[in-house]
């Protein structure tokens, strides 16, 4: 009796696996380069749910890919680009609310990933999302060494924003009067001592405790066979792929650009979206 019962809590499982994967949510997007098709991850239940409402909904119809950067992504979504000028600045418009942040650690950067724009972290430190705008990962594939690299800088850039939190935190007070009397003082050499013997070992303690950036091995698999954007990941939500179109998104990723540090298309590239059954 009791092998029954295990059997059927197996079977069950296993279907309800299969019936998820069966209910996955699937998007067309339509553009003159050709159509993408994207799936979107159940893993985001709210960045998933709030794409098939503005899917449904036309919100996305007729708004335009406004930044497109060659092995890197394309970005679209911001309702001002619908019937605009070629002088507007875009990328600032939404839909008048932000989405918590769904950050998994199993979801990556590769190429072909459908995650929500957002703005930087000095504004915007929860990591929350843009409630419309969203970008395809384009990207390009990575050696060993470049993967080591991408490790030390973002440990780097780590490292620089807990020594931030520190000097502005009571308790380290003294350290940052020491910091800023050593500095005014240009005393090279007592300055040097200084971050070598008290800030760096703790900066390198609560690294431990923030726990290190390290890509595992799945991540560097991709990146080094399918290629993508590793740097971005852990800092914004990824909620879903293409699975087929990949050559749209290289076509509108190599698209002549504007002048300046816009990235908008010389040409419009004007979307339409709608849910595939």
């Amino acid at each position: 009796m009791k092998k029954i019962i295990i059997l059927a809590i197996t079977a069950l499982a296993l279907f309800a696996c299969k019936n998820d994967q069966q209910e996955q949510k699937k998007v067309l997007i339509k553009t003159k380069y050709g159509d993408m098709k994207v799936k979107l991850y159940n893993e985001t239940p709210k960045h998933r749910d709030n794409f098939v409402k503005l899917v449904k909904d036309g919100f996305y119809d007729s708004l335009l890919f406004h930044r497109v950067i060659d092995g890197f992504m394309i970005q679209g979504g911001d309702p001002n680009s619908k019937d605009v000028d070629s002088a507007a600045r875009l990328g600032e418009g939404g839909p008048g609310y932000k989405m918590e942040a769904e950050i998994v650690d199993t979801l990556y950067h590769k190429r072909g990933a459908l995650a929500a724009a957002r703005q930087g972290n000095q504004t915007n430190p929860e990591k929350k999302s843009s409630g419309s705008q969203f970008y395809i990962v384009d990207g390009r594939k990575y050696t060993d060494k470049e993967l080591d690299q991408i490790e030390e800088r973002m440990n780097m850039q780590k490292k620089n924003n807990i020594f931030r939190e520190i000097i502005q935190q009571e308790e380290y007070s003294h350290i940052k009067k020491t910091y800023d009397s050593l500095r005014k003082a240009q005393d090279r050499e007592g300055f040097n001592q200084f971050i070598q013997n008290e800030v760096e070992p703790l900066i390198d303690k609560k690294l431990e405790e923030k726990g290190k950036y390290e890509l595992s091995e799945e991540q560097r698999k991709i990146y080094k066979n399918v290629g993508g954007a590793p740097h971005l990941d852990g800092d914004y939500t990824v909620f879903g792929e293409v699975y087929e179109g990949f050559n749209v998104i290289d076509s509108i990723a190599s698209v002549e650009t504007r002048s300046g540090r816009s990235n908008r298309p010389k040409e419009d590239i004007i979307m339409e979206m709608e849910m595939i059954d």
